[in-house]
């Protein structure tokens, strides 16, 4: 599908909406509303047998989450960069050691992020300020409990789930 032209709808902070007109390959001219995104990390943090979470209240879904420490690329940013920041102003821990474990879109029918999981090891203390708006609350579990609350449907937060989920897949090929 070819893109015929585009039209800013909105642009906010973190997001732009934007209405699209493409083409098929039939010639049918379509309309598709895109929220664009720069772009987000997911960090998986081991430290001391355990993985580090955090829990927050989101505001669109109306409820506290249980999700992995994430945050959104700053201009210019490399997707590890980011991560080794957002792991220090969410967790409180700088790490040693980031294995890049996959990317993966959030919402690929409506949405451009791509969000880039990282495996955070050999953490040692060291904070960061975080965001202003940010009310965390870092909560530590097994990999067996975090693996059982994503299968039973405790975690609701989908970069979580993938997370979580491509870890128990790393862990059982060891």
């Amino acid at each position: 599908m070819d893109r015929v032209r585009s039209e800013e709808i909105y642009r906010g902070r973190v997001v732009t909406l934007r209405k699209d007109t493409i083409r098929t390959a039939e010639g049918k001219e379509l309309q598709r509303e895109v929220v664009a995104h720069p772009g987000a990390v997911v960090v998986l943090a081991e430290e001391g047998g355990e993985l580090l979470f955090v829990r927050q209240y989101r505001y669109a879904a109306g409820e506290e989450l249980l999700e992995l420490v994430a945050g959104t690329l700053e201009p210019g940013e490399a997707p590890e960069a980011t991560a080794a920041r957002e792991l220090q102003e969410e967790a409180g821990y700088k790490a040693g050691r980031l294995v890049k474990l996959g990317e993966f879109y959030s919402a690929p029918g409506f949405c451009t992020e791509l969000l880039h999981l990282y495996l955070a090891e050999e953490l040692t203390p060291s904070r960061l300020p975080g965001d202003e708006d940010e009310q965390i609350e870092v909560v530590r579990l097994s990999p067996d409990a975090a693996i059982q609350m994503a299968v039973g449907g405790h975690l609701r937060d989908a970069k979580t789930l993938a997370g979580v989920l491509l870890y128990a897949q790393r862990r059982a090929s060891r």
